[in-house]
């Protein structure tokens, strides 16, 4: 597990050993954290930080789709580049149960 900017990821494919915490950390931004993966490609030496939403969010496009990735690495990525993808883990706060809900709008309407 992977824990920046109050989320928490997971490593979920990491093709040419290309995961490297330290620069992950430094190439981190906020903007990301509206992502639900995040791949990090290394090109010259350096990494590039790109973020994909799951693809039945409501602001997906076809660019910004998990289901694009391959399509990314082959069309933007050097050839046979050393690439990770991190996917973001669910918030560990307990939602509130329909039954908490209900006992709620009850009180409130008494």
């Amino acid at each position: 597990m992977i824990h920046i900017g109050g989320r928490t990821y997971e490593l979920i494919y990491n093709h040419k050993n290309a995961w490297d915490q330290e620069a992950f950390k430094q190439r981190y931004s906020e903007v990301l954290d509206r992502y639900d993966y995040i791949i990090g490609d290394w090109g010259y030496e350096k990494l590039r930080l790109k973020g994909f939403l799951r693809d039945n969010h409501p602001k997906v496009t076809r660019d910004s789709a998990y289901s694009s990735i391959t399509e990314y690495i082959n069309e933007y990525c050097n050839f046979g580049c050393a690439y990770f993808v991190l996917q973001k883990m669910k918030d560990t706060q307990k939602e509130p149960s329909n039954k908490t809900v209900q006992e709620e709008e009850k009180t409130a309407a008494e």
